[in-house]
């Protein structure tokens, strides 16, 4: 499925690759009144209060400007070994058919752009080519933070910790999976930027540090005549907006999340950008206001809105 609409001079297609639930448990500080309270802003495109669980997109942001194609985050990819994240291990998506359908031709892809190195925002950098891991995009540059690089290699802090749980063990070897089959042959392809501070793409896009969900979690800058923000993982869901302190189970450094989601947020909202997170479904994305100590949409994309999800995952 894809969406195309305009961000000033900017053309952006919304391209997706699957949607699913989780429970709400992803959000260990949360009470369940504080998604049953904010049912009016969540229900039914973020939360169905039935089952107390949450909805999320895996999706890809195309932006043409400059005269560059640049895409934002590459989901989960097929045939992935994910024991660590079930609904993620062994898809069959049409993904590559989303992305001819929405006019993007994969050779002719410039940029690539991961926000940070989480299995489902690197997977499509790679394709299973006669057995081997190949570059989904032979001819684009790949622009990863060098501080999830660093953080993510099989001789760098994730590898080396110690882990207490069973759970903790199957995400260290999950890590090891996906930097092996999603970062390693772009690397070994000559096709990796490792990018540090903020970096300039072009006259319209900057990359920006936005560490805590990562080390190295990022924020795309987009500015055509209308801003706009690619935040990540920054926010998993609108309730993160009304509650900024309330961290995801996946944040590495959830004190350092909180505190860069609200410095984030604000930025935004000053400057009338639209928030484009990762993986809301719904309309995707929103300008946002501040309000005393949290935040508002002031307006949604004008795009149709992504309808709940529907059965499992597709798998091989």
């Amino acid at each position: 499925m894809t969406q195309r609409f305009r961000l000033g001079r900017a053309s952006l297609a919304r391209v997706l690759e699957l949607r699913f639930s989780l429970g709400t448990t992803s959000f260990p500080r949360t009470p369940p009144s504080g998604w049953h309270d904010n049912a009016g802003l969540l229900v039914p495109d973020f939360f169905d209060p039935d089952t107390d669980q949450w909805h999320i997109a895996i999706q890809s942001w195309v932006i043409q400007v400059d005269g560059l194609t640049v895409i934002v985050d590459t989901g989960v990819g097929n045939d992935r070994l994910r024991p660590h994240m079930p609904p993620l291990d062994h898809l069959n998506t049409a993904f590559l058919t989303a992305l001819g359908s929405a006019g993007i031709d994969r050779d002719a892809v410039d940029v690539v752009v991961n926000t940070h190195m989480h299995s489902d925002h690197v997977g499509w950098n790679t394709m299973l080519e006669n057995g081997a891991w190949v570059p989904t995009f032979p001819n684009a540059r790949y622009l990863l933070p060098a501080a999830d690089y660093r953080h993510f290699e099989p001789d760098g802090p994730a590898a080396r910790a110690t882990p207490h749980t069973e759970a903790e063990q199957a995400q260290q070897r999950g890590d090891q999976l996906v930097f092996a089959d999603s970062v390693l042959p772009i690397d070994a392809a000559g096709q990796l930027i490792r990018w540090s501070d903020d970096y300039r793409i072009s006259d319209s896009l900057r990359l920006r540090p936005a560490p805590g969900h990562t080390p190295g979690s990022s924020v795309l800058w987009l500015d055509a005549g209308q801003p706009t923000a690619f935040v990540g993982d920054l926010t998993h869901s609108p309730l993160q907006l009304r509650r900024p302190g309330d961290a995801c189970a996946f944040d590495v450094d959830a004190v350092a999340a909180a505190v860069t989601r609200r410095r984030i947020f604000t930025e935004a909202a000053e400057a009338k950008a639209t928030v484009i997170p990762a993986h809301y479904p719904g309309r995707g994305g929103a300008t946002i206001r501040a309000v005393d100590d949290q935040f508002e949409v002031d307006h949604w994309l004008d795009i149709p809105s992504l309808p709940p999800p529907s059965g499992a995952p597709p798998h091989r």
